[in-house]
Protein backbone atom coordinates (compact mmCIF):
# COMPACT_ATOMS: atom_id res chain seq x y z
CA UNK A 1 0.00 0.00 0.00
CA UNK A 2 2.88 2.60 1.11
CA UNK A 3 4.98 1.52 -2.02
CA UNK A 4 1.27 2.69 -4.63
CA UNK A 5 1.07 5.32 -2.52
CA UNK A 6 4.78 6.45 -3.11
CA UNK A 7 4.33 5.62 -6.57
CA UNK A 8 1.40 7.81 -7.19
CA UNK A 9 2.89 10.53 -5.16
CA UNK A 10 5.57 10.43 -7.40
CA UNK A 11 3.43 10.23 -11.00
CA UNK A 12 1.65 13.46 -9.07
CA UNK A 13 4.62 15.29 -8.75
CA UNK A 14 6.10 14.16 -12.07
CA UNK A 15 2.73 15.42 -13.47
CA UNK A 16 2.92 18.54 -11.65
CA UNK A 17 7.00 19.09 -12.76
CA UNK A 18 5.62 18.91 -16.37
CA UNK A 19 2.76 21.33 -15.69
CA UNK A 20 5.20 23.58 -14.84
CA UNK A 21 7.58 23.45 -16.88
CA UNK A 22 4.71 23.86 -19.59
CA UNK A 23 3.64 26.94 -17.73
CA UNK A 24 7.12 28.14 -17.31
CA UNK A 25 7.48 27.43 -21.37
CA UNK A 26 4.33 28.75 -22.09
CA UNK A 27 5.34 32.41 -20.29
CA UNK A 28 8.59 32.68 -21.79
CA UNK A 29 6.97 31.91 -25.27
CA UNK A 30 4.46 34.98 -24.40
CA UNK A 31 7.68 37.11 -23.48
CA UNK A 32 9.28 36.52 -26.58
CA UNK A 33 5.96 37.27 -28.56
CA UNK A 34 5.69 40.69 -26.26
CA UNK A 35 9.03 41.56 -27.06
CA UNK A 36 9.19 40.98 -30.94
CA UNK A 37 5.68 43.61 -31.06
CA UNK A 38 7.41 45.76 -29.36
CA UNK A 39 10.72 46.03 -31.13
CA UNK A 40 11.03 48.59 -34.10
CA UNK A 41 9.30 48.18 -37.94
CA UNK A 42 12.90 47.60 -39.34
CA UNK A 43 13.51 44.61 -37.19
CA UNK A 44 10.39 43.10 -38.22
CA UNK A 45 11.11 44.31 -42.03
CA UNK A 46 14.73 42.79 -41.73
CA UNK A 47 13.50 39.35 -39.73
CA UNK A 48 10.48 38.86 -42.29
CA UNK A 49 12.53 39.92 -45.68
CA UNK A 50 16.27 39.89 -46.12
CA UNK A 51 17.76 41.96 -49.01
CA UNK A 52 19.04 38.35 -50.48
CA UNK A 53 15.99 36.68 -49.85
CA UNK A 54 14.80 36.16 -54.07
CA UNK A 55 11.53 37.15 -54.83
CA UNK A 56 11.62 40.49 -52.48
CA UNK A 57 11.49 43.60 -53.65
CA UNK A 58 12.83 46.15 -51.56
CA UNK A 59 14.44 49.59 -52.60
CA UNK A 60 16.85 51.14 -50.79
CA UNK A 61 17.75 55.12 -50.48
CA UNK A 62 21.51 56.31 -50.67
CA UNK A 63 22.29 54.76 -46.82
CA UNK A 64 21.30 51.23 -47.59
CA UNK A 65 17.85 51.39 -46.27
CA UNK A 66 14.28 50.66 -47.13
CA UNK A 67 12.12 52.93 -48.73
CA UNK A 68 8.70 52.76 -47.37
CA UNK A 69 6.17 55.74 -49.13
CA UNK A 70 9.61 57.86 -49.03
CA UNK A 71 10.33 57.34 -45.72
CA UNK A 72 13.72 55.38 -45.12
CA UNK A 73 14.01 52.88 -43.05
CA UNK A 74 17.25 50.82 -41.65
CA UNK A 75 17.23 47.44 -42.04
CA UNK A 76 19.31 45.11 -39.42
CA UNK A 77 20.09 42.33 -41.01
CA UNK A 78 22.01 40.33 -43.54
CA UNK A 79 22.78 42.87 -46.77
CA UNK A 80 22.91 45.90 -44.34
CA UNK A 81 26.12 47.94 -44.62
CA UNK A 82 25.78 48.15 -40.85
CA UNK A 83 25.81 44.12 -39.98
CA UNK A 84 29.25 42.33 -40.65
CA UNK A 85 26.99 39.13 -41.89
CA UNK A 86 25.70 40.52 -45.31
CA UNK A 87 26.83 38.42 -48.19
CA UNK A 88 25.11 41.27 -50.84
CA UNK A 89 25.96 44.54 -51.92
CA UNK A 90 22.54 46.80 -51.21
CA UNK A 91 23.67 49.53 -53.37
CA UNK A 92 23.64 47.04 -56.38
CA UNK A 93 20.51 45.21 -55.16
CA UNK A 94 18.72 48.34 -55.19
CA UNK A 95 20.26 50.12 -58.42
CA UNK A 96 19.64 46.53 -60.33
CA UNK A 97 15.70 46.93 -58.66
CA UNK A 98 15.85 50.78 -59.72
CA UNK A 99 16.78 49.92 -63.16
CA UNK A 100 14.51 47.17 -63.85
CA UNK A 101 11.49 48.72 -62.45
CA UNK A 102 12.07 51.63 -64.74
CA UNK A 103 12.69 49.55 -68.14
CA UNK A 104 9.36 47.67 -66.92
CA UNK A 105 7.61 50.94 -67.19
CA UNK A 106 9.72 52.37 -70.45
CA UNK A 107 8.42 48.63 -71.73
CA UNK A 108 4.94 48.64 -70.73
CA UNK A 109 4.52 52.19 -72.39
CA UNK A 110 6.12 51.27 -75.76
CA UNK A 111 4.08 48.20 -75.51
CA UNK A 112 0.94 50.48 -75.67
CA UNK A 113 2.69 52.73 -78.03
CA UNK A 114 2.96 50.02 -80.86
CA UNK A 115 -0.67 48.71 -80.28
CA UNK A 116 -1.42 52.83 -81.47
CA UNK A 117 1.54 53.57 -83.43
CA UNK A 118 -0.71 54.35 -86.90
CA UNK A 119 -2.43 57.01 -84.86
CA UNK A 120 0.95 58.31 -82.97
CA UNK A 121 2.27 58.70 -86.52
CA UNK A 122 -0.92 60.78 -88.15
CA UNK A 123 -0.42 62.63 -84.53
CA UNK A 124 3.00 63.72 -85.16
CA UNK A 125 2.91 64.04 -88.49
CA UNK A 126 -0.08 65.82 -89.86
CA UNK A 127 0.90 68.78 -88.78
CA UNK A 128 4.45 69.29 -90.29
CA UNK A 129 2.80 67.79 -93.58
CA UNK A 130 0.04 70.02 -93.93
CA UNK A 131 2.69 73.27 -93.36
CA UNK A 132 5.06 72.01 -95.97
CA UNK A 133 2.18 70.97 -98.66
CA UNK A 134 0.82 74.72 -98.07
CA UNK A 135 3.51 76.47 -97.99
CA UNK A 136 6.54 75.14 -100.18
CA UNK A 137 4.12 73.38 -102.70
CA UNK A 138 1.11 75.23 -103.21
CA UNK A 139 2.22 78.75 -102.87
CA UNK A 140 5.61 78.82 -105.13
CA UNK A 141 2.77 77.13 -107.54
CA UNK A 142 0.24 79.99 -107.98
CA UNK A 143 -0.50 82.15 -110.51
CA UNK A 144 0.47 86.08 -109.97
CA UNK A 145 3.95 86.25 -111.71
CA UNK A 146 6.30 86.40 -108.80
CA UNK A 147 4.36 83.30 -107.03
CA UNK A 148 5.00 82.81 -103.52
CA UNK A 149 6.97 85.86 -101.32
CA UNK A 150 7.95 83.58 -99.11
CA UNK A 151 9.89 80.97 -101.01
CA UNK A 152 12.76 82.95 -100.70
CA UNK A 153 14.35 84.06 -97.66
CA UNK A 154 15.99 87.55 -98.08
CA UNK A 155 17.05 86.37 -101.35
CA UNK A 156 19.82 83.43 -99.77
CA UNK A 157 17.34 80.63 -99.04
CA UNK A 158 14.05 79.22 -100.15
CA UNK A 159 11.29 79.51 -97.66
CA UNK A 160 11.15 75.45 -96.91
CA UNK A 161 14.87 75.20 -95.60
CA UNK A 162 14.32 77.89 -93.35
CA UNK A 163 10.65 76.42 -92.00
CA UNK A 164 12.27 72.96 -91.91
CA UNK A 165 14.11 73.17 -88.78
CA UNK A 166 11.42 75.28 -87.00
CA UNK A 167 8.92 72.32 -87.82
CA UNK A 168 11.09 69.90 -86.71
CA UNK A 169 11.13 71.96 -82.72
CA UNK A 170 7.18 72.19 -83.28
CA UNK A 171 6.97 68.13 -84.00
CA UNK A 172 9.08 68.02 -80.93
CA UNK A 173 6.77 70.43 -78.87
CA UNK A 174 3.80 69.29 -79.77
CA UNK A 175 4.52 65.36 -79.21
CA UNK A 176 6.26 65.95 -75.93
CA UNK A 177 3.39 67.92 -74.55
CA UNK A 178 1.14 65.13 -75.68
CA UNK A 179 2.32 62.05 -74.49
CA UNK A 180 2.80 64.18 -71.19
CA UNK A 181 -0.10 66.09 -70.49
CA UNK A 182 -2.82 64.73 -71.89
CA UNK A 183 -1.96 61.18 -69.97
CA UNK A 184 -1.73 62.62 -66.98
CA UNK A 185 -4.83 64.47 -67.09
CA UNK A 186 -7.01 61.16 -67.59
CA UNK A 187 -4.17 59.41 -64.76
CA UNK A 188 -5.20 62.21 -62.28
CA UNK A 189 -8.97 61.98 -62.62
CA UNK A 190 -12.08 60.56 -60.64
CA UNK A 191 -10.04 57.18 -61.31
CA UNK A 192 -7.08 58.20 -60.38
CA UNK A 193 -4.78 55.40 -62.52
CA UNK A 194 -2.20 57.37 -61.51
CA UNK A 195 -2.07 55.28 -58.26
CA UNK A 196 -1.12 51.75 -60.31
CA UNK A 197 2.12 53.43 -61.27
CA UNK A 198 3.35 54.62 -58.29
CA UNK A 199 2.75 51.09 -56.63
CA UNK A 200 5.87 49.86 -58.66
CA UNK A 201 8.91 49.61 -56.43
CA UNK A 202 10.10 52.65 -57.45
CA UNK A 203 10.58 56.51 -55.96
CA UNK A 204 7.79 58.90 -56.97
CA UNK A 205 10.58 61.22 -58.82
CA UNK A 206 11.07 58.22 -61.22
CA UNK A 207 7.98 57.66 -62.07
CA UNK A 208 8.01 61.16 -63.36
CA UNK A 209 11.18 61.12 -64.82
CA UNK A 210 10.14 57.62 -67.03
CA UNK A 211 7.40 59.85 -68.77
CA UNK A 212 9.37 62.77 -69.24
CA UNK A 213 12.05 60.11 -70.91
CA UNK A 214 9.14 58.17 -72.95
CA UNK A 215 8.26 61.56 -74.08
CA UNK A 216 11.70 62.43 -74.81
CA UNK A 217 11.77 59.37 -77.44
CA UNK A 218 8.67 60.10 -79.04
CA UNK A 219 9.75 63.37 -79.98
CA UNK A 220 12.96 62.75 -81.62
CA UNK A 221 10.92 59.91 -83.77
CA UNK A 222 8.45 62.64 -84.45
CA UNK A 223 11.64 64.96 -85.39
CA UNK A 224 12.93 62.98 -87.77
CA UNK A 225 9.61 62.33 -89.28
CA UNK A 226 9.79 65.83 -90.64
CA UNK A 227 13.11 65.31 -92.37
CA UNK A 228 11.71 62.93 -95.05
CA UNK A 229 8.61 64.96 -95.51
CA UNK A 230 10.71 68.15 -96.28
CA UNK A 231 12.71 66.22 -99.60
CA UNK A 232 9.80 65.23 -101.36
CA UNK A 233 6.91 67.61 -100.62
CA UNK A 234 8.60 70.97 -101.43
CA UNK A 235 8.49 72.49 -105.06
CA UNK A 236 11.71 74.07 -104.22
CA UNK A 237 14.02 71.29 -102.50
CA UNK A 238 15.17 71.55 -99.10
CA UNK A 239 19.23 72.20 -98.50
CA UNK A 240 19.88 70.24 -96.13
CA UNK A 241 23.50 70.31 -94.30
CA UNK A 242 24.33 68.38 -91.27
CA UNK A 243 27.79 69.65 -90.78
CA UNK A 244 28.21 68.46 -86.69
CA UNK A 245 25.93 65.44 -85.88
CA UNK A 246 26.85 65.37 -82.53
CA UNK A 247 25.28 69.28 -81.76
CA UNK A 248 22.43 67.27 -83.59
CA UNK A 249 21.94 64.73 -81.89
CA UNK A 250 22.61 66.63 -78.16
CA UNK A 251 20.30 69.68 -79.68
CA UNK A 252 17.42 66.94 -79.81
CA UNK A 253 17.92 65.10 -76.60
CA UNK A 254 17.59 68.02 -74.85
CA UNK A 255 15.19 70.19 -76.73
CA UNK A 256 12.82 66.67 -76.43
CA UNK A 257 13.43 66.37 -72.48
CA UNK A 258 12.36 70.25 -72.63
CA UNK A 259 9.00 69.62 -74.30
CA UNK A 260 8.57 66.38 -72.06
CA UNK A 261 8.79 68.95 -69.20
CA UNK A 262 6.55 71.42 -69.98
CA UNK A 263 4.26 68.47 -70.58
CA UNK A 264 4.80 67.41 -67.06
CA UNK A 265 3.92 70.90 -65.60
CA UNK A 266 0.69 71.16 -67.51
CA UNK A 267 -0.60 68.26 -66.94
CA UNK A 268 0.41 68.30 -63.47
CA UNK A 269 -0.89 71.67 -62.67
CA UNK A 270 -3.63 72.25 -64.77
CA UNK A 271 -6.84 71.06 -64.28
CA UNK A 272 -7.96 68.61 -66.91
CA UNK A 273 -10.49 70.07 -68.28
CA UNK A 274 -8.57 73.38 -69.03
CA UNK A 275 -5.92 71.00 -70.77
CA UNK A 276 -7.12 72.22 -74.37
CA UNK A 277 -7.61 76.48 -72.91
CA UNK A 278 -3.85 75.81 -72.25
CA UNK A 279 -3.24 74.58 -75.78
CA UNK A 280 -5.20 77.45 -77.29
CA UNK A 281 -3.90 80.53 -74.94
CA UNK A 282 -0.38 78.95 -74.23
CA UNK A 283 1.37 76.46 -76.42
CA UNK A 284 -0.02 78.14 -80.07
CA UNK A 285 1.27 81.55 -79.09
CA UNK A 286 4.85 80.82 -78.21
CA UNK A 287 4.87 78.26 -81.45
CA UNK A 288 4.18 81.34 -83.81
CA UNK A 289 6.66 83.37 -81.75
CA UNK A 290 9.34 80.21 -81.07
CA UNK A 291 11.01 81.41 -84.17
CA UNK A 292 9.78 78.51 -86.14
CA UNK A 293 8.74 80.30 -89.35
CA UNK A 294 12.18 82.71 -89.33
CA UNK A 295 15.60 83.28 -87.69
CA UNK A 296 15.91 85.19 -84.59
CA UNK A 297 18.20 87.50 -85.73
CA UNK A 298 15.55 88.17 -88.37
CA UNK A 299 13.85 89.77 -85.48
CA UNK A 300 16.69 93.02 -85.73
CA UNK A 301 13.93 95.48 -87.04
CA UNK A 302 12.03 94.77 -83.68
CA UNK A 303 13.83 95.41 -81.04
CA UNK A 304 11.73 94.88 -78.12
CA UNK A 305 10.18 91.53 -79.53
CA UNK A 306 13.51 90.40 -80.49
CA UNK A 307 14.32 90.52 -76.76
CA UNK A 308 11.28 89.40 -75.79
CA UNK A 309 10.94 86.07 -76.82
CA UNK A 310 14.09 84.95 -75.15
CA UNK A 311 12.08 83.43 -72.60
CA UNK A 312 10.23 81.22 -74.77
CA UNK A 313 11.87 77.86 -75.11
CA UNK A 314 10.55 77.21 -78.29
CA UNK A 315 13.05 79.62 -79.63
CA UNK A 316 16.08 77.96 -78.86
CA UNK A 317 14.83 74.53 -79.62
CA UNK A 318 14.59 75.72 -83.27
CA UNK A 319 17.49 78.08 -83.46
CA UNK A 320 19.43 74.63 -82.20
CA UNK A 321 18.22 72.64 -85.17
CA UNK A 322 18.62 75.59 -87.31
CA UNK A 323 22.41 75.79 -86.75
CA UNK A 324 23.00 71.88 -86.66
CA UNK A 325 20.67 71.43 -89.82
CA UNK A 326 20.88 74.23 -92.07
CA UNK A 327 23.80 75.82 -90.63
CA UNK A 328 24.14 78.26 -93.42
CA UNK A 329 20.93 80.43 -91.93
CA UNK A 330 21.66 82.86 -89.65
CA UNK A 331 21.32 81.84 -86.30
CA UNK A 332 21.92 81.91 -82.05
CA UNK A 333 25.74 80.88 -81.01
CA UNK A 334 25.52 77.18 -80.50
CA UNK A 335 26.64 77.26 -76.82
CA UNK A 336 24.28 79.79 -76.05
CA UNK A 337 21.46 77.52 -77.42
CA UNK A 338 22.73 74.86 -75.59
CA UNK A 339 22.61 77.07 -72.13
CA UNK A 340 19.14 78.23 -72.33
CA UNK A 341 17.93 74.97 -73.63
CA UNK A 342 19.67 72.77 -70.37
CA UNK A 343 18.68 76.17 -68.00
CA UNK A 344 14.69 75.79 -69.12
CA UNK A 345 14.79 71.90 -68.78
CA UNK A 346 16.02 71.84 -65.70
CA UNK A 347 13.44 74.65 -64.51
CA UNK A 348 10.53 72.61 -65.97
CA UNK A 349 11.79 69.84 -64.61
CA UNK A 350 11.80 70.72 -61.67
CA UNK A 351 8.48 72.56 -61.60
CA UNK A 352 6.52 69.38 -62.88
CA UNK A 353 8.40 67.16 -60.47
CA UNK A 354 6.66 69.51 -57.72
CA UNK A 355 3.53 69.60 -59.15
CA UNK A 356 3.70 66.01 -60.10
CA UNK A 357 4.39 64.87 -56.11
CA UNK A 358 1.68 67.17 -54.94
CA UNK A 359 -1.26 65.75 -56.86
CA UNK A 360 0.17 62.28 -56.50
CA UNK A 361 0.29 62.59 -52.51
CA UNK A 362 -2.51 64.80 -52.38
Amino acid sequence: MNSLQGSGGRDQGSGTSDQGSETANSLTRDSREAGADSLPLSNHLANSAHPGDPGVPQVRGPHGRVLVRGAEIPILGPGNPQSSTGSNNPRRLGSAIFFKAFLGLILRDLRVLTREFHVFLLRVGMQPLLFLFVFTFILPRMGGGGGNPLAVGGGKADFGTILLPGLMAVAIMFSGIAAVALPLSSEFGITREIDDRVMCPLPLWAVALEKVCFSAMQSVIAALLVIPMAYYVPAVPVRVHIANWFLLGLVLVLASLLAGSLGLVIGSTVNPKQIGLVFSIIVVPITFLGCVYYPWAWLKPIPWLQWGVLFNPIVYMSEGLRAAVTPGIAHMPWWAILVALAFFTAALGRWGLKGFLGRVLS
